[in-house]
């Protein structure tokens, strides 16, 4: 997605050398003994192997090691973990760092990624070292390319911590440890809890928020959708996420738009808090990912990112797995946020699936007529919807 700038190499020893078969071989003999140097210095195996690549940069090899991860996820669990202190953090990112590797290498990547994050079966909680693991998965894209190939990895991750990256705002520097507890992140005596809404009982968090103090190591979920927004299949995952997530939320509101298990106290002067604000506030962070995906669908596909605007929309809807409906009764169930998005969809996509404010209010309209929402508080909430999808549709990156 960054284009880097030209190079002069018009002065450099590589120039003044024949383009040879013979220079070829020569440049790299003379990297593959600066790697052999480098290992017996350190005497540790470097996870590269050089790959003649053509006319391009030499490729980097997977790892054996790496790629039984893949098959083993609480092996990548523990490769991914960075522990509360992130002290393990250069060890994940050295691990997921390949430049360009080689053959299906960034596939065998996202596969580890997810596999290293992915909740144990359906029904099943985040534990706090995969929620650990997701944090750091995220924080090691910082400003980082994302390999070819492992795009649709990574998306999956965010679609399974949808409500952990959705709540995402900024870093914030009292987000103490990566990711939350069950116990740091149930609910008080109110029912309120800064880490979402309809959360499973017993289920760790990934804190996206956290910011590591005196360094650099931070993560930002929005980046990273950023990224993975030019690759079809993970712009359909994301999507699909952002589409089941509204559905599911809506179905365990009460028939006013609020939060069943949101109980405040009173003011001091005896009259009860709003039980509809951190609703509302969902709702268009919820919106607003999926403006800023169709703004960077129109972005990329200005810029040239995105060469074939119609070729990739076709892809986009090959991946997209359907329409997702809210169940027409409230629902009590607390399921863990990896269920979100692997919901059942309730038919094909209705209209114009690039048409996201269509989207959302197809699923929002339904929901509000089908559990006799009043008229003045469903207005409201498709108001909401509408101002700030257009809101994140017309932002300026």
């Amino acid at each position: 997605m960054r284009d880097g700038g030209a190079v002069d190499d018009s002065t450099s020893v590589d120039a003044e050398q024949p383009a040879g078969p013979l220079a070829r071989l020569r440049k790299h003999w003379l990297l593959t003994s600066a790697v052999a140097l480098a290992v017996l210095a350190t005497a540790t195996a470097v996870p590269v192997v050089l790959a003649d690549s053509g006319d391009g940069p030499p490729c980097q090899e997977i790892p054996a090691s790496t790629r039984a991860l893949a098959k083993d996820p609480a092996a990548a669990t523990r490769a991914l973990d960075p522990g509360d202190e992130l002290t393990l953090f250069g060890a994940v990112r050295d691990l997921l760092m390949h430049e360009n590797p080689c053959g299906d290498g960034g596939k065998v990547l996202g596969q580890v990624v997810d596999a290293a994050t992915r909740a144990p079966a359906g029904g099943k909680p985040h534990t706090l070292a995969q929620a650990r693991a997701a944090y750091a998965v995220v924080a090691a894209f910082d400003d980082k390319d994302v390999p070819a190939g492992m795009a649709p990895g990574l998306a999956r991750l965010l679609a399974e911590y949808i409500v952990d990256a959705n709540r995402y705002l900024s870093s914030d520097d009292e987000s103490y440890t990566p990711a939350a507890d069950a116990t740091s992140s149930a609910p008080d005596d109110t029912g309120w809890t800064p880490y979402g809404r309809f959360l499973a009982p017993g289920e760790a968090h990934a804190d996206f928020e956290h910011a590591q103090p005196y360094s650099s190591v931070g993560a930002d979920p929005e980046a990273l959708m950023a990224e993975l927004a030019e690759d079809p299949e993970a712009f359909a995952i994301l999507y699909d996420a952002q589409r089941a997530y509204l559905a599911y939320y809506l179905e365990r509101l009460t028939r006013m738009g609020t939060d069943p298990d949101y109980h405040p106290e009173p003011d001091q002067d005896g009259t009860a808090q709003s039980t509809d604000t951190w609703v509302d506030i969902d709702l268009e962070h919820l919106a607003d990912r999926v403006g800023t995906l169709m703004n960077l669908r129109a972005r990329y596909a200005r810029e040239g990112t995105i060469p074939d605007l119609a070729a990739f929309d076709k892809a986009v809807r090959q991946h997209t797995r359907g329409a997702y409906r809210a169940a027409a009764r409230r629902l009590s169930s607390r399921p863990p946020v990896g269920d979100i998005a692997e919901r059942p969809v309730s038919g094909p996509v209705g209209g114009d699936l690039m048409d996201g404010r269509h989207q959302l209010f197809t699923v929002l309209d339904a929901w509000t007529k089908a559990r006799n929402v009043p008229r003045e508080r469903a207005a409201d909430m498709r108001q909401l919807l509408d101002d700030r999808y257009v809101r994140a549709l017309w932002m300026t990156f």
